[in-house]
């Protein structure tokens, strides 16, 4: 609906060109971003409210907040695949945006920290976390190469998924403080986290029909495959959060990084977004030979450069940075720009 509406409007008034879809796909952004924000803060007071611990709210809510637009986004793109009329670009919506926000929070976001920050782990407490991301990333590649992302890989993918969040409620209980409380809420508190629990969801729904919408009809306007505009303008979009988060440590100086949330936040884009999207598109996810040959090993190979240095030596390079990013920018060039 989204998408014919914005179609008319460049048809109608054709002077703007590709302005309506840029205009509707930036509005989605901020909705998605945004919407994240009031469902998260909203979702953890109401979580305190009910009495539950701390630990459960920081090993679920906020494992899944940062995954958030990215998740709303693929999986209303592979929604949309069962009444569009180009149901694989709407297929191809979804994996660019679930693989290219893993791409981009790696060879972007986190190299940007390895560059201007000094980055320093613990291998203990990052060794699983690392493991199951690189298990991810390729479970997602081999059980592809039929040219679908084959049901036995999406349900190891979920298995990974599962002993992510485990691990995290297991982390989380160790850390937790004994005998939390209710917290004390007033009506007037209670009122207001509802509201914006809702209006957060909206927000997120709305935002996430804008951005894919806005982004078929930008693709189309441009006349460049919708996979291009999902591993760049839609990947780079849903993980801002990531983006403004390393940003702000970079600018205070920050001695330490939490890389922990960016590897978490990969796994589940890898291990829950594209199983609920083969889930409700009802098949077996069409995967295109440039995601196979290019997009997946891509992936797994910025994933491999930015984590095994990392737990080797503890600590991350400004080299592995500066080559985190020149990979990121060969990828770019060869997405974007024909013939390189």
């Amino acid at each position: 609906m989204l998408t014919a509406l914005i179609l008319w409007l460049q048809n109608t008034v054709p002077a703007v060109g590709f302005l309506v879809p840029a205009l509707f796909f930036a509005a989605g952004i901020v909705l998605v971003i945004k919407g994240g924000d009031w469902f998260v803060d909203a979702a953890g007071a109401i979580a305190k409210m009910l009495g539950v611990p701390t630990f459960i709210i920081g090993a679920t809510i906020v494992s899944l907040a940062t995954t958030l637009p990215e998740m709303i986004v693929s999986v209303t793109a592979a929604a949309q695949s069962r009444t569009s009329l180009d149901a694989q670009g709407s297929i191809d919506m979804a994996i660019g945006n679930a693989v290219g926000s893993v791409t981009a929070n790696t060879a972007l976001i986190m190299a940007l920290a390895f560059v201007f920050l000094k980055v320093v782990i613990s291998r203990r407490e990052y060794i699983a976390q690392s493991l199951l991301l690189i298990g991810a990333a390729t479970v997602l590649w081999l059980g592809s190469l039929s040219g679908q992302l084959e049901f036995y890989a999406s349900g190891i993918l979920v298995c990974i998924f599962i002993a992510f969040m485990t691990l995290n409620v297991v982390n989380g209980k160790r850390a937790a403080l004994p005998a939390e409380e209710k917290g004390v809420f007033t009506g007037r508190d209670v009122g207001k986290n509802v509201f914006l629990f809702i209006l957060g969801a909206d927000a997120i729904v709305g935002g996430s029909q804008l951005l894919v919408s806005g982004g078929g009809a930008l693709a189309a306007a441009l006349g460049v495959p919708e996979r291009i505009i999902a591993v760049t303008l839609v990947a780079v979009g849903t993980s801002l959060p990531e983006l403004v988060t390393t940003l702000t440590a970079i600018r205070k100086k920050e001695s330490a990084l939490s890389v922990g949330n960016i590897i978490g936040a990969n796994v589940i884009d890898l291990s829950l977004i594209l199983p609920i999207c083969s889930l409700v598109s009802g098949q077996r996810l069409p995967v295109t030979p440039i995601s196979i040959t290019l997009d997946f090993p891509v992936c797994l190979g910025v994933i491999l450069i930015a984590v095994l240095p990392l737990l080797i030596r503890q600590k991350a390079s400004r080299a592995q940075g500066v080559l985190l990013l020149a990979v990121y920018a060969g990828y770019l060039a060869l997405t974007v720009v024909p013939g390189v």
